[in-house]
């Protein structure tokens, strides 16, 4: 469907952020004019107390500004990435995103020249500037690995020059990726991103096979081009830490949250050493449903007799707001301005941004995109950005903008718990056990893709950026071998790799947000874990959980992970939600043996 044909009231509203082009126009003019304001001020921030606060409100200002620009921009854009002016408003607002970089590249050098004593008693001398003790002790982590002023010019530059590959692949991934057309019951229709899900799970296996060897098609005819992409994107993270004197590029993104880089390795060996209970389910789901041999387009197909259940949005939305009564009416009354005040773009249309996502800025509502297609992942999907939502609300409502944002580390928790509470209430109505068997394993498939199968992806990034840092060659058989093999090892023996799967890497928009995707798979055991003691009515465990939602970035994220219980540094959290799988398993080869 094209953009102009959606109801409004079914497109989010963006009017929160700019009522016309001229408002926009107007807070893009007064960015360029805070930042001359604080070009003009070089040399003079570390002087004292009062320019130093001076200096950290303008650059609250200035941020809160292009972050507001830059969020409406793509909002924008991912409504309908071939619409000519979202790529107006995208190309406008990434150059005064590179503009403000390179213009203030100096700052980091000019706060950084100073000792961190120093800065201590510039807090001391002047009371304004504890709003901003945390957030300069962060930036005081960075000595080391910050350079001369004019080597972060250089940087900056070059960063900007380079940083084009997510860029890239995003518009070959979103407007121009055309998977072809397949034939469903007599009915031709354009396979996308959107449908390929949906497609891939009919119980039809002959349509399965068609559709997962026709979508991977396009990604090997075009897997030359998307390493070149993933290449020099790799390139550029080395470029950097090695430039900011880390020892690789996986250092380097965990160092922000001050997390090492044992808790990843911590993640990958547990799950090395739990996949016993991946390869149980496989097992269970081969056997189920009579198969010699289980492939991986056989991995998606519901457990159930029958069609399975489908949903309104508006019955998707009562659901959604019972499953989460756990949390408390305050909850429920704030979670339900998201479906009241369109914080929702809910379906797909023709140039849509693929997937599901949050996303939104400090001061005005979180923004939710989905592609509802009616389908209980389609309310697990709903329930899941929802969560997002209400953590940045939260956060946003009871924090300064300064600790507002919170880390990537913690980002997939609130949406996991709101899945969890979810997943809980719909196993608890199910009408029969045929139906309850759906929803287990709905909670199943949702652990392999997040846990084992985001872990999976997490030890394929951290392969080939040691491949390109120790000079081995990355090329589009290295990379697909790498991902094969290792496909193998999590699926193990009662999945067919088939050689389609090897692909899969090059449609993962995540690798170019490098060492990300293993915070899904570390969110979830933390999710699991919060969403156990509510549900169980433990003492003080919601208070705990509504705290955490309001901290944002307030703490450093293992801290406020503590102060809820979970403590990620050691495999306790991870072998507990691996022992839930397989608990949860259990009961559905229970509910199996009942209804074969």
């Amino acid at each position: 469907m094209l953009r102009n044909k959606i109801k409004e009231e079914d497109k989010w509203d963006l009017t929160k952020y700019f009522k016309s082009d001229n408002e926009y126009e107007v807070m893009y003019d007064e960015t360029l004019r805070i930042l001359d304001d604080i070009v003009s001020r070089k040399g003079t921030i570390m002087r004292s107390a009062k320019d130093l606060y001076e200096y950290l409100e303008l650059d609250k200002k200035l941020s809160i500004n292009i972050e507001t620009i830059y969020v409406y921009s793509y909002l924008w854009h991912y409504s309908d990435t071939k619409d000519e002016k979202g790529k107006i408003l995208r190309d406008k607002a990434d150059k005064l995103d590179e503009k403000i970089s390179t213009d203030t590249s100096f700052v980091r050098s000019e706060l950084l020249g100073v000792s961190y004593d120093y800065v201590l008693g510039l807090i001391k001398e002047d009371s304004r500037l504890a709003s901003y003790a945390f957030a300069l002790e962060k930036m005081f982590r960075y000595e080391k690995h910050t350079l001369s002023e004019e080597e972060e010019r250089i940087i900056s530059l070059a960063t900007n020059a380079m940083g084009g590959t997510h860029e890239s692949f995003s518009a070959l991934d979103n407007a121009d990726a055309k998977f072809g057309i397949v034939e469903v019951n007599g009915e031709k229709i354009e396979l996308t991103h959107s449908n390929y899900i949906k497609l891939v799970s009919d119980k039809d296996r002959k349509l399965r096979k068609e559709v997962f060897y026709q979508y991977y098609e396009f990604f090997k005819n075009h897997y030359n081009t998307i390493t070149e992409m993933y290449k020099s994107h790799i390139k550029e993270d080395i470029f950097l830490s090695t430039v900011r004197k880390f020892n690789s590029p996986l250092e380097m993104s965990l160092y922000n949250d001050n997390i090492d880089i044992s808790v990843y390795k911590n993640l990958i060996n547990t799950l090395h050493d739990n996949l016993k209970p991946l390869y149980d389910y496989m097992k269970l789901r081969k056997d189920y449903f009579g198969l010699d041999e289980m492939h991986m387009y056989d991995i998606y197909v519901d457990m159930v007799e029958g069609e399975t259940a489908k949903f309104t949005f508006e019955e998707a939305k009562d659901i959604v707001l019972k499953a989460v009564s756990p949390l408390g009416e305050k909850y429920v009354s704030d979670l339900t301005k998201a479906f009241d005040n369109r914080w929702i773009d809910k379906y797909p249309n023709d140039g849509k941004r693929s997937g599901a996502y949050q996303w939104g800025s400090y001061g005005i509502d979180p923004y939710v995109s989905v592609n509802f297609e009616g389908t209980e992942d389609s309310v697990s999907t709903l329930a899941h950005e929802l969560g997002h939502a209400m953590h940045s609300y939260y956060s946003d409502t009871s924090q300064e903008y300064t600790y507002a944002g919170y880390p990537i580390f913690l980002a997939e928790i609130a949406s996991t718990v709101n899945e969890v509470l979810l997943n809980d209430y719909m196993v608890k109505n199910a009408k029969d056990d045929n139906e309850k068997l759906l929803y287990i394993t709905s909670f199943l498939d949702k652990f392999r893709a997040t846990v084992y199968r985001q872990t999976q992806f997490a030890e394929f990034e951290s392969i080939v950026h040691d491949m390109e840092q120790n000079g081995e060659a990355i090329t589009p058989e290295s990379l697909s071998n790498v991902y094969y093999d290792l496909n193998k090892l999590y699926y193990g023996d009662n999945v067919v790799s088939d050689d389609y799967i090897k692909y899969e890497w090059a449609r993962i928009p995540h690798f170019y947000t490098s060492f990300y995707v293993y915070k899904y798979s570390t969110g979830f055991c933390a999710a699991l874990a919060i969403a156990s003691d509510i549900l169980a009515n433990k003492e003080g465990a919601k208070e705990k959980y509504l705290e955490f939602l309001s901290s944002g970035g307030s703490k450093y994220p293992l801290d406020t992970l503590k102060a809820c219980g979970v403590d990620m540094t050691t495999k306790e959290p991870i072998e507990a939600a691996i022992k839930m799988f397989a608990d949860k398993l259990n009961l559905a080869y229970e509910i199996v043996e009942k209804v074969k």
